[in-house]
């Protein structure tokens, strides 16, 4: 068998799971569905398709120490730091130059630290299948989500019908990448049949995904290229520190996806949630009579469709109030209504302009 690399993304910041998630203890490092850290659980995952010692985590200065914590078991050489934070597509081509020093011809997965995927099994067999596709033409594959809902918040990938079959399991050829859409177009993608969601998800060969660096961001190949020659002296802290942070900031779906013609789509048959902000993840856990959701020590009298969240033994408690989220930390709590949760962002714009109120963040 062919060998094979994981690359898994660990450098978000995960601002719309505040108060628990911060600078150096992100969504990903965090519990927030399940007993263990989300890119703990990723790692677990992707152990069944590719030995531990070829999984490498990219994350940040910041948040390493919190990594090395929660990937005992992967080797110290494999968790990578960026010294600063350039998007997905310079992360990627980081990953590129890493696998590429242990096999120039292997095939590699960029995934995310922080999605809640419960069937391990079939994650495994899709990923294996991505893989193979990588490895049998020179294609970039991605990992496509059929649709649940009109979600206004997620890319969307539309096919172009079948490419081949492997395993058994129908891979297509990819028309398009579109950004996030209105809800009436989504809708129409629903109805359409022919969309996946984009869930960040991808594989290909060391030598195809250089080739499309070149061909769409020749910008950011030539700044790959001075990298890797920089990485070659054997200090790649200097090296990284002296070239990563000129690299162009822009994520791989603009630099590559969307002018890639040699892009198809495994669909994904495991269930998939990203779980973007506090309410959704209400779904993965069962409620109250009420449809509260009550995590730690909370209580909710005469009151609808909470989210109760809180640490450390301290009760939480709340009286006639519906859809609320209430998240309760040793050193900050937060209460807003779930249909405004995604403007928690805001909130820590706020809290960054503010010298007082910097170290909440």
């Amino acid at each position: 068998m062919p060998e094979r690399f994981a690359v898994i993304m660990a450098g978000g910041r995960g601002e719309r799971f505040w108060p628990q998630s911060r600078h150096r203890t992100p969504k990903h490092l965090l519990p927030i569905v399940g007993d263990r850290p989300m890119l703990a659980q990723t790692v677990g995952r992707v152990l069944g398709v590719v030995p531990r010692e070829n999984i490498i985590v990219i994350t940040t200065q910041t948040q390493l120490a919190g990594v090395q914590a929660v990937c005992p078991e992967l080797p110290a050489a494999n968790l990578i730091a960026e010294p600063v934070g350039r998007d997905t597509a310079a992360a990627t081509g980081l990953a590129m130059l890493l696998v590429k020093q242990r096999n120039p011809v292997a095939a590699f997965a960029m995934l995310p630290a922080d999605h809640v995927i419960h069937d391990v099994l079939e994650y495994q067999a899709v990923l294996r299948t991505a893989f193979e596709a990588a490895e049998s033409a020179d294609m970039l594959i991605t990992i496509g989500v059929r649709p649940a809902r009109p979600e206004t918040g997620f890319g969307y990938i539309q096919q172009a019908g079948p490419w081949r079959k492997i395993d058994g399991r129908g891979v297509f050829a990819a028309k398009r990448f579109v950004e996030k859409p209105d809800l009436a177009t989504a809708q129409g993608y629903i109805a359409s049949g022919e969309y996946f969601w984009n869930a960040g998800m991808f594989v290909w060969r060391v030598p195809v995904v250089a080739a499309a660096f070149r061909q769409h961001a020749p910008e950011l190949a030539a700044g790959l290229d001075r990298l890797e020659a920089a990485l070659h002296t054997g200090r790649a802290d200097a090296a990284l520190a002296q070239v990563y942070p000129a690299l162009p900031k822009i994520s791989v779906d603009y630099a590559l996806m969307e002018k890639s013609t040699n892009v198809v789509v495994v669909p994904a048959t495991f269930d998939w949630d990203d779980v973007g902000a506090w309410p959704a993840v209400a779904g993965h856990f069962a409620p109250d009579a009420a449809g509260n959701v009550l995590r730690g020590d909370a209580v909710v009298e005469d009151g609808r469709g909470n989210i109760i969240v809180s640490a450390d033994g301290h009760l939480t408690a709340v009286v006639g109030a519906d859809d609320l989220v209430v998240v309760h930390t040793p050193d900050a709590t937060l209460v807003c209504r779930k249909d405004r949760a995604q403007d928690i962002k805001a909130l820590l714009k706020r809290l960054e302009s503010d010298p007082a109120r910097k170290k909440y963040l």
